[in-house]
């Protein structure tokens, strides 16, 4: 039976990228520069009159695992895509970074896979409009116990949780896992999440999890607080290893006890979509691995500059040889 030192469960969405200019946002109604959810019939409007599309596989957790993948770490992603053009797509290009995409996608239904269509304009701006598609109706049935029980680290991603069975999904991995004796945790995702949801966030980090990863934003949500630094003693005492990204100030670690903050270098992003989703690839690399607090960190801290140096949510260069450079290897 195969054990991954990774599985990450999350959104399967495909991105798909048009450079179009902004007279076609004017005559589509899209707003400029922001992030909005779209119905299906909105969406297949917006992808048929996208031109010369660009298409990579997505999802916030997905983004983390092909990090992972690409560092060495023999991986596996959960999620749902509907047996059609982008969800076979979707499927495909995981197996093609190396990473076993271990749910088939689903032949019947009437929900297409989900995508994201992202409109860049000549000024780089991105406008984004979502469609969530059948990847947020991910259920226990989706999550083998096979994969989640031999799973050294499990990783799983909050904008999922928003569903009831979605919550009972990350609750039997996350079990599974550390039955098998691994580690299960958690990105927060988005403070809004924990709004709508924050006894079970609470609950799922006190007694299944054994690390979460969030920014301020979200770990002050958790706890309705002002004050980060409430909000990250409050964090430690329910959960062993905490991590607060904290963007240009850098990252604190805290790991029963031990607490390590860990610098970054300002830089203006050319694209900060994925900052995240690689700084986790970067930190989990280095649990994986046995590493110190500070090293970890410093590892998900180059991971994050890497990926904003560049167009796309995924690494471009050889993250190993950038940490065997800063000499973390």
């Amino acid at each position: 039976m195969k054990t991954y030192e990774l599985v990450g469960i999350g959104n399967a969405v495909v991105d798909v990228i048009s450079q179009i200019d902004d007279n076609f946002l004017a005559n589509m109604d899209i707003e400029k520069g922001i992030m909005q959810l779209v119905a299906q019939e909105r969406a297949e409007i917006l992808y048929g009159a996208m031109r010369e599309r660009v298409q990579t596989p997505g999802g916030s957790v997905a983004n983390t695992i092909a990090g992972a993948g690409a560092l060495g770490l023999e991986t596996a992603f959960i999620g749902r895509v509907r047996d059609d053009t982008l969800g076979r797509f979707y499927a495909s290009a995981m197996a093609d970074h190396g990473i076993d995409f271990v749910n088939p996608p689903v032949p019947d239904g009437e929900v297409p896979t989900s995508r994201s269509m992202i409109f860049v304009t000549p000024d780089g701006e991105r406008s984004m409009n979502t469609y969530l598609g059948i990847s947020t109706g991910l259920t226990l049935k989706d999550v083998p116990d096979e994969v989640s029980g031999n799973a050294k680290l499990m990783f799983l991603e909050g904008y999922l949780f928003d569903h009831d069975a979605g919550k009972t999904a990350f609750r039997e991995a996350a079990r599974a896992t550390k039955a098998g004796g691994g580690k299960a945790g958690i990105a927060i995702s988005d403070p809004f999440c924990v709004e709508r949801h924050r006894d079970d966030f609470m609950s799922l980090i006190k007694h299944d999890l054994d690390y979460v990863i969030g920014n301020e934003a979200e770990l002050r949500s958790l706890f309705e607080t002002d004050d980060i630094e409430e909000a990250i003693a409050k964090t430690t005492e329910i959960c062993p290893i905490v991590v607060c990204t904290r963007s240009g100030d850098g990252v604190t670690l805290v790991r029963e006890g031990e607490r390590v903050d860990v610098p970054v270098k300002k830089v203006v992003p050319v694209d900060a979509t994925g900052a995240g989703d690689q700084f986790a690839a970067g930190f989990l690399y280095g649990l994986s691995k046995g590493h110190d607090l500070e090293t970890c960190g410093k590892m998900g801290n180059l991971c994050a500059a890497e990926v904003i140096s560049h167009i796309g949510p995924r690494p471009q260069k050889d993250m190993l040889a950038e940490f065997k450079a800063a000499g973390l290897v």
